[in-house]
């Protein structure tokens, strides 16, 4: 079995004197290069709505849309906290990673857009453990809550990435001892509705990260829009994603961008079949995406004539990320999804590679309980698998327990 990853930025723990072992190393590597295929770019970006668009509050949700720029991104992923681009849940997962638009009953799609949000996900507990390569885990945990006299829908959540235990070493391979690097975001989402069919949410960040004595802090807002049509059972939404900036920055090094992102997602499900489509577009900010990775592939990377207009085609869907849902009743859901950019970027030149770029999942829908399963395909013969549950808990506690009290005041 052939695996590639690849890393895009330098561990800050190989930054001046101060390296890790060779085995190490390899870890390291291994666990960064996961994240290799998650690029955000562009300069500076703007998003454009008409003044019309709607009316009353849900105006100020359009012009910060309008008015947000996007601070610089590099060609590449050389951006801070890619972590925050890697799906939390398995429904997302075997969405393809990348989908903003599917309305479910599920609380741990809104992590990512905070307007999916609804009443119907008061008390509820999303829980999931995600096992990537090399030993690295993942843990995520969602909570909602319904405020009535607010007329808002609350939730906290967190995701926590463990890189396991590494040897810290000097410049000359001496062990000075052991440190546990990882990742973490904790966030607030909050989310109304407006009128029948639209919905508003916004969400706070804070984000950590740590390796060893290299260490960095930064906060980010999301913003999405969701309009929901029950009669002809569309679902679109637009999301602004990862819009802030460090409060601290890694020792040695300047300030850093966070992995801006412009999503717009549209999903449709048949009425008279149990199928459900969606399609969503990311990166809209920067049209081409297309860049020359010779750490991957020193031999061939990109073509010389790649700006030719007959890229026009692998330019645009490198941006898209498809998925198809099968409802067999009311209890099982059966997920595929496809992501082109993930293809592309992964893709060995002159070999087979499988599956790369799809993923499947299931879900079986219990009145008291949702389990989840996905798997999602990195590279030929490399895949990795992902379970989470969705728990009620007023369900357990009783309709008349304190948190159900709570949300009624």
């Amino acid at each position: 079995m052939l695996v590639v990853l690849r890393v895009k930025e330098i561990p800050p723990c190989q930054w001046r004197n101060f390296f890790l072992s060779a085995g190490a190393l390899a870890k390291a590597d291994c666990a960064l290069g996961l994240f290799r295929y998650f690029s955000a770019q562009s300069t500076y970006a703007q998003a454009s709505a008409d003044e019309t668009f709607m009316p009353g509050r849900l105006h100020i949700l359009v012009y910060l849309l309008i008015l947000t720029r996007a601070n610089a991104q590099t060609l590449g992923g050389n951006t801070v906290y890619n972590f925050l681009k890697l799906s939390n849940t398995p429904q997302l997962t075997a969405l393809g990673g990348i989908n903003i638009s599917n309305q479910t009953q599920d609380i741990g799609l809104a992590f990512n857009n905070p307007s999916l949000l609804r009443p119907v996900m008061h008390t509820q507990a999303n829980m999931v453990f995600n096992s990537f390569y090399a030993g690295i885990k993942n843990y995520h945990l969602m909570w909602g809550y319904h405020a009535n006299s607010l007329n808002t829908t609350f939730a906290a959540g967190i995701n926590y990435f463990s890189y396991g235990s590494i040897a810290e070493t000097d410049m000359m391979g001496n062990v000075l001892g052991n440190m546990r690097p990882a990742d973490y975001v904790a966030q607030l989402s909050a989310a109304r509705q407006y009128g029948e069919r639209w919905h508003y949410g916004v969400t706070a960040k804070f984000i950590h990260s740590s390796y060893g004595i290299y260490s960095s802090s930064g906060v980010a807002m999301d913003i999405g829009i969701a309009y929901y049509d029950s009669i002809h059972l569309w679902q679109v939404s637009l999301v602004a994603k990862n819009m802030g900036a460090q409060l601290k920055q890694y020792a040695g090094s300047s300030s850093g961008d966070l992995p801006f992102d412009l999503q717009l997602g549209i999903s449709k499900r048949l009425a008279h079949a149990p199928l459900q489509f969606s399609l969503t577009l990311n990166q809209l900010h920067q049209f081409d995406t297309r860049y020359n990775d010779t750490l991957f592939n020193s031999e061939t990377g990109l073509a010389q004539d790649s700006k030719d207009k007959k890229y026009i085609f692998d330019k645009f869907f490198r941006h898209v990320t498809l998925a198809v849902q099968l409802f067999a009743g009311d209890k099982i859901e059966v997920t595929a999804g496809y992501n082109y950019l993930r293809r592309k970027e992964l893709n060995i030149t002159n070999a087979g590679n499988g599956l790369n770029g799809f993923s499947l999942g299931v879900g079986v829908l219990f009145k008291k309980i949702q389990i989840r399963y996905a798997r999602s395909y990195y590279q030929n013969n490399s895949s990795y698998n992902q379970f989470g549950l969705n728990l009620r808990l007023n369900d357990y506690f009783g309709s008349g327990g304190l948190l159900n009290r709570a949300g009624n005041k």
